[in-house]
Formats: structure tokens, C-alpha cells, sequence
């Protein structure tokens, strides 16, 4: 907590003189309070904890697609031709395919439209758009041809207010929190 320590037997704090009374000043860590969860039926309750996997599965997955794309976004805008731009961009595919080619081939249908989603929410751009600005209009076009086969679009975007977005949401906070 800020803005408090022990000097001895006694206890120091900040304070603050208003209309000349002094009042103790103290922040307090922010925290968040969730409500129990109520399952109506053990059918919910098992849909809940599929959800909660999935969203554990691969959040971690949409934050770094968050950190790489700032990285890219610096190292592109310090290049001025676009061969050089290309070659970077080759090199860094290779390397995020090495790297998570085969953990992101074992994700199930609903945990890829899961991390869609939560890209969008992370990044603010959808998949679509971040594949458009980084491999072009066709590679984009393809891979969303690729996507709606599978019943899912690059497309989608991520609204916290809403149905299961709501509830990843709410998932999202517990696992920020450490709390599952």
C-alpha cells in the first residue's frame, strides 16, 4: 500500500490538511470483486469450464500476437523500401511458424475462433486486417476463404458486452487476477 510505513512502534502515513482537519492520504491496491458463479443446470456449468480451458489455452497466444505486431510495426517503420519490408517479414514468418507452428495446428475449431477474437480484442485490428497489412490483400483473401471452410472468419471482432465475449471477458479478468 502507498504512502504507508512503521517507524518503530509507530505507524507514518501520508495526510492531507483540508479546512484544517488532517486526514490520513492512503492508495490502496485496486482490486476486483467477481460474483459467485451460479450454474443453472451441470450442462452450463460444464459449457463454463470448456470455455474457461479454451480461454486459458490461448489468451497467452493472443497477448503475444499483441507484443510481436508492435514489434513489427517499429522494426517496418524504420525500413524504407519495400524489398526490405518483404524480406523482414519473410524472416519473421519463418520463425513465429518454428516457433508456434505446431502448438497453433493442435488448437481445436472453437479455441481458433476463440484467439480470432481475442486478437481483435488485444490488438484493436481483426485478423483479417493484420494479414491484409502484413502479407497483402490476397494472402488475406485466402486465408479467410481458408477460415469460412471451417465455419469461422478472420473477421470477427471482440465485444466484451456481449454473449460468450462477455463471458471471455469475465475469464480474461480471472486469469489476470489469478484467480483460476
Amino acid at each position: 500500500m502507498g504512502g504507508i510505513r512503521q517507524d518503530g512502534k509507530k505507524i507514518v502515513c501520508n495526510a492531507i490538511v483540508e479546512n484544517g482537519d488532517t486526514m490520513a492520504y492512503l492508495s490502496l491496491q485496486e482490486i476486483t470483486i467477481n460474483d459467485l458463479m451460479v450454474f443453472k443446470s451441470p450442462k452450463e456449468k460444464r459449457e463454463w469450464n470448456r470455455l474457461k480451458r479454451d480461454v486459458k489455452k490461448v489468451y497467452p497466444y493472443a497477448v503475444l500476437a499483441s507484443i510481436k505486431l508492435k514489434e513489427f510495426d517499429t522494426a517496418l517503420s524504420d525500413m524504407k523500401t519495400e524489398i526490405e519490408k518483404d524480406i523482414y517479414m519473410k524472416k519473421a514468418e519463418k520463425e513465429l511458424k518454428k516457433q508456434f507452428e505446431k502448438e497453433l495446428q493442435d488448437l481445436t475449431l472453437t479455441q481458433g475462433r476463440i484467439l480470432i477474437r481475442l486478437i481483435d480484442r488485444e490488438t484493436s485490428n481483426t485478423s483479417y486486417k493484420i494479414v491484409k497489412q502484413l502479407r497483402g490483400s490476397f494472402s488475406a483473401f485466402m486465408w479467410q476463404s481458408l477460415a469460412v471452410l471451417f465455419n469461422s472468419s478472420l473477421k470477427s471482432t471482440f465485444d466484451p458486452t456481449k454473449g460468450e465475449d462477455q463471458k471471455i471477458e469475465q475469464i480474461i479478468h480471472l486469469v489476470e487476477n489469478n484467480q483460476i
